[in-house]
């Protein structure tokens, strides 16, 4: 497992949190981050570049830094750092302190979030910039979903001007002509770099007067829930299944049980619609929404509000890498029922470590007799996690291509 981050003679130690669940074959930064380092790096050397620190407040703001790589390098210019992923977060705070770059708790918020040496801010807080201070850099990693740059270029508007550099990098599979049509649309005049390392850079000119743009987010539809009523859905851009319920969901409103004295947790939320399907069936249900996604989040308590506002207080939404957020409180839920639609991604890599971990957490959490309820595609194979953790597991329903599980708490 590669730990090391040695480059233009700086090193620095970075993991991708939890560091436990790290695959031996992964690590914290690729070439796109240190492609765009080595570019601001020479036009910080070349003086054609000038960024502030604390006192030209805004200065750079840097979108999208998978694990804390560009936030560690570049925390000395006290950038502002964007991020919709709570994962991204916490591996941020974790290798700056590993790095001695943080330098106590003080300097982290109640909810994890850093005022120094970097100000962080989920993709769900709007940045503050005064007409005088301008951001002079603009970084983005390009991300997995077009509509959360989308969603990026569109809030940037408000803030960047002709003197702001917009700098995006990616892998060259990612900067696609679908990605430079919004610079274009968005920022203004782009360009691309050439490859090197299977990555590239996106260099967009902000033009004179742009014109601010509407953004097209939430998107919503409707779909009908366990009992036949109809849910109005909204999703904001980073949200799974932003256009349409997946066929994952579908299948699992059609088979979901849900009893008055239960506490659920929708794990993985995404945009809620099975907590929100959890509260139609037993309006007196307490619902837990858990996803690493801030727009999941958000989208799902807008969902309860469009469909049951009066079980708001019922519900609550937690940022979690799996349930370790839950699991770690010092009086944790007493849990009875777990919804579970497992992701097999994590930013652009393909892995099964977070159904692994979702799995092995709702065994920790779930009350004795509790039951966790999962849905996946057949070759998955999760029944044979399932029982190795919980000693077996029923097939509740299926198709073709998906299968409903259940398990129990012994």
């Amino acid at each position: 497992m590669n730990t090391e981050f040695i480059f233009a003679d700086r090193q620095f130690s970075l993991i991708r949190y939890p560091e436990k669940h790290q695959h031996i074959s992964l690590q914290a930064w690729d070439s796109a981050d240190e492609l765009v380092i080595e570019h601001i790096e020479s036009l910080l050397s070349e003086a054609s570049l000038s960024i502030g620190s604390g006192e030209n407040d805004g200065s750079m703001i840097i979108f999208n830094d998978d694990f804390g790589a560009l936030g560690c390098w570049f925390s000395h210019l006290s950038p502002y750092w964007v991020s919709d992923s709570y994962i991204s977060l916490r591996s941020l705070s974790e290798n700056l302190k590993a790095n001695h770059l943080l330098s106590n708790a003080e300097t982290s918020s109640k909810n994890g979030l850093l005022t120094a040496p970097l100000k962080t801010l989920t993709s769900v807080q709007s940045l503050t910039f005064k007409p005088e201070k301008a951001p002079s850099l603009v970084v983005l990693k390009v991300p997995r979903a077009l509509a959360l740059l989308e969603q990026q270029l569109i809030d940037l508007q408000k803030y960047i001007t002709p003197d702001t550099r917009v700098i995006a990098t990616g892998k060259v599979k990612t900067i696609t002509k679908s990605v430079l049509n919004l610079f274009e649309q968005y920022i203004g005049p782009t360009t691309t770099s050439l490859a090197k390392k299977k990555s590239r850079l996106v260099f967009a000119s902000p033009r004179e007067s742009i014109k601010l743009s509407d953004s097209p987010y939430p998107t919503r539809w409707q779909c009908k829930s366990t009992m036949g009523t109809a849910l109005t859905i909204d999703n904001l851009a980073n949200t799974f299944s932003r256009q349409s319920l997946d066929i994952g969901a579908r299948i699992m409103l059609e088979h979901m049980t849900v009893s008055a004295n239960d506490v659920v947790v929708d794990l993985g939320c995404g945009n809620g619609v099975l907590g929100v399907n959890a509260l139609s069936l037993a309006p007196d249900a307490k619902v837990i929404f858990v996803d690493e996604s801030y727009m999941a989040l958000e989208s799902a308590r807008l969902n309860v509000l469009n469909n049951f506002p009066d079980k708001i207080d019922q519900c609550e939404f937690v940022a979690s890498n799996c349930l370790e957020t839950l699991i770690n409180r010092e009086n944790k839920p007493a849990v009875t029922k777990i919804l579970c639609n497992p992701p097999f991604h994590q930013q652009n890599a393909i892995t099964d470590h977070i159904a692994w971990q979702m799995f092995t957490d709702s065994r920790e959490l779930l009350i004795k007799s509790g039951h966790l309820v999962v849905v996946g595609n057949r070759h998955l194979d999760y029944h044979i996690k399932l029982k190795k953790l919980f000693g077996g597991a029923k097939v509740l329903a299926s198709d073709k291509k998906f299968v409903i599980l259940g398990t129990a708490k012994r």
